[in-house]
Order: structure tokens, then sequence, then C-alpha cells
């Protein structure tokens, strides 16, 4: 352990000052975390990135935060790595429990909400969702290919924050 230590801490700078890092240590330690990041997000699930929803967005913002410490030297490098798999694991635990316990996705994940109902919007639900009358027809107009709402049998903001649209028959 110890002739892999002295082989990769002066390549990596591991022990040195953030500031007596060099363009070659913080280049490979950005490497070796771009490929750990790879490999952690296919551990924890490619939808991670798929899915918009807070859940999966503080994963993103959380692993970038941390990562960045173990590229900047601001943080003991093989500890940053280490937990940031384990931030990893959290979110593919809390995924599995959500997945088996709809009341624990709810809370997780939240839950889709009615904005429009057989044509009528629901101004308390829009307020809730901080969703303005020119906002629904906006996604109205680009995701339903409508222009007012008196076609549209529901809509909801669903979980992700995306509007969802049901017309008429």
């Amino acid at each position: 352990m110890d002739a892999f230590y002295n082989f990769v801490g002066p390549l990596l700078g591991l022990g040195a000052e953030p500031k007596d890092l060099t363009f070659i240590q913080i280049s490979l330690r950005g490497i070796i975390v771009f490929l750990a990041t790879l490999m952690m997000i296919r551990l924890g699930h490619k939808r991670s990135l798929a899915r918009k929803t807070a859940f999966d967005a503080v994963l993103i913002v959380i692993l970038a935060s941390v990562l960045s410490r173990a590229i900047n030297g601001s943080a003991a490098f093989f500890a940053t790595l280490g937990g940031s798999v384990v931030i990893v694991l959290v979110h593919r635990l809390f995924a599995f429990i959500a997945y088996h316990s709809h009341t624990f996705g709810c809370l997780l994940k939240g839950r889709p909400d009615v904005i429009v109902e057989n044509g009528n919007p629901i101004w308390p639900a829009m307020r809730r969702n901080h969703i303005s009358e020119h906002d629904l027809e906006e996604d109205l107009r680009l995701d339903a290919e409508m222009e007012d709402t008196s076609k549209v049998k529901v809509a909801r903001v669903e979980r992700s924050g995306d509007i969802s649209f049901i017309k008429k028959e």
C-alpha cells in the first residue's frame, strides 16, 4: 500500500496544499474524478440524469460540489471519492424505498397537482405551484399544441415540475 501511495501521491499532489497543486496534478485529478463520476452514475442509475425531479437534482448538485473539492485539493482526494459513492448509494436506496412505498415516494418526490379540469383553470392550485396564466398558456402551446384551456380535459403539474395535458375528446 505504501508503494501505491508513494507512486500516486506525488502524481496527484496528495497531502499538498491546494495552492501548491500543479496543472498536471489538477488535470490528473480531474480525469480520475470524471471517470469515477461516470462509474458512480452508472452505479446509481442512468435515470438520475434523465429525470427532472428535485430528488435527482439534489444528487447532481451535491455530487458536483463534493467532487469539485477532490479536483481542487480542498478536501482529501480518496475520502471525497468514497463519500461521493456513499451519497450515490443513499440516493439509490431512497429510490428503491420510494419504488416500494408510495407514501415515501410522495414525500421524497412530491405529488402531481391538477391545475386545469374540464377546461377550467384551478387558480389556487396554480398559485400554489407558482404558475401564472401566461406560463400555462406557454406550456399549452409548446407541449399540447393548443391555444386555449377550453379543449383541455385535465392538466397536471407533474412531480418533475413539467405540465402534462390531456385533451378533451
